[in-house]
């Protein structure tokens, strides 16, 4: 068996209200849909947004999108000409990479360190990377990979200098719900009187554990934004049609869906954080919110000993994969001895993954003696 903490692909089920939707889809034909979603969908976010999240967005301000990674590229396309750059924090979410590949657009990473709990690193050092060619600095909050959340003050004072160096500030916010230890998301809609420059990402993947869904969400309180963004979705006609229709279900379900959901991811970073801190050599930040963290394990490469696990390791019939953490840095060599780990499984399998994680670390440390 392998215990997958390698992809963030949670175990918790999907709200019956959509399952449901599914099941009951009342159309004889799936047609095209609206390229900019859905509008009943549309005004559910709206509504979500203005009682969940305490912003006051518009209908005309949200365009449905397959998936929050269709809305990180559509921003990138609608915002950079080929060549031009976008400034990162990393580690960061590997496939931003990609996009940016897509988009012809250039990655400018900023490195925030393990010690630091992956804290923002000093605006020094971000403005610095500031050129000619800068269209935005893009966050994600809670983080992936990291699991960090962005304070209040880091928001504002990144909103300023956006502000004052005339780029935009992406954020992708679709973990908001899980923060822990008593923490509140503040989401970088609040700053109305930045929203000329601001594009939030959002997603029903993580929130409602629907991530085959592909359905996202892009909202800017800037029309030409949302001008832009349309166009490429008209290019692509609509997101998928069922799956809307679902995702609107699961605006429906009950308060206490989410809230159940956060109490189980706490438990489980709770879980995973000490029985890692008890494993020789192992050290990790941790996590104030999403399902991930990084850990920095005993060896000098950590895909090599992913690759052992897999192929040569197994402890009573059992193993673990794990996601090398390098490919999360833009920087070269850095996350070589670090891994990405997402604690999606229930307690009793993050045990035993941990526990196989540490013999496994024993039979690789004595197999390279």
């Amino acid at each position: 068996k392998v215990y997958h903490l390698n992809i963030g692909q949670p175990d918790i089920k999907s709200p019956k209200e959509a399952l449901d939707a599914i099941h009951s889809y009342p159309n004889d034909i799936i047609a095209y849909g609206e390229s900019d979603g859905d509008l009943a969908l549309r005004n559910a976010v709206v509504k979500y947004y203005n009682e969940s999240v305490g912003v006051d967005v518009s209908v005309n301000d949200v365009l449905i999108t397959t998936g929050g990674s269709e809305a990180i590229l559509f921003s990138l396309m609608a915002l950079c000409d080929p060549g031009d750059e976008v400034i990162v924090p990393e580690p960061y979410y590997t496939n931003v990479h990609s996009f940016a590949r897509m988009a012809n657009v250039t990655i400018v990473s900023v490195t925030s360190l393990l010690e630091d709990n992956f804290a923002l690193p000093p605006l020094s050092m971000i403005e610095e990377r500031i050129t000619s060619k800068t269209r935005a600095i893009m966050l994600n909050s809670p983080n992936n990979p990291t699991g960090h959340i962005y304070s209040p003050k880091e928001l504002e004072t990144i909103l300023r200098m956006c502000k004052e160096h005339d780029i935009f500030l992406i954020v992708d916010e679709v973990y908001r719900e899980f923060c822990y230890d008593g923490l509140n998301f503040t989401s970088v809609l609040k700053y109305k009187d930045y929203s000329d420059r601001v594009i939030c990402i959002d997603s029903v993947s993580k929130r409602f554990s629907m991530c085959g869904a592909r359905v996202g969400v892009l909202i800017s309180r800037n029309r030409n934004v949302i001008r832009e963004t349309l166009k490429l979705s008209q290019a692509r006609l609509c997101s998928p049609t069922v799956e809307q229709y679902a995702s609107l279900a699961a605006f429906g379900a009950p308060a206490d869906y989410i809230e159940n959901v956060k109490r189980e991811y706490e438990k489980r970073r709770d879980f995973i954080v000490k029985a890692l801190a008890k494993i020789p050599g192992v050290k990790c930040a941790r996590p104030n919110g999403a399902f991930y963290l990084i850990a920095q394990l005993p060896v000098e490469d950590a895909e090599d000993f992913a690759i052992f696990m897999l192929r040569d390791f197994n402890y009573k019939g059992e193993t673990v994969m794990l996601a090398p953490a390098e490919g999360f840095y833009e920087s070269k060599d850095l996350g070589r001895d670090q891994v990405r780990i997402a604690y999606v499984l229930n307690t009793e399998d993050l045990e035993k993954a941990c526990n196989c994680l540490a013999e496994g670390l024993k039979a690789y440390g004595q197999r390279t003696l």
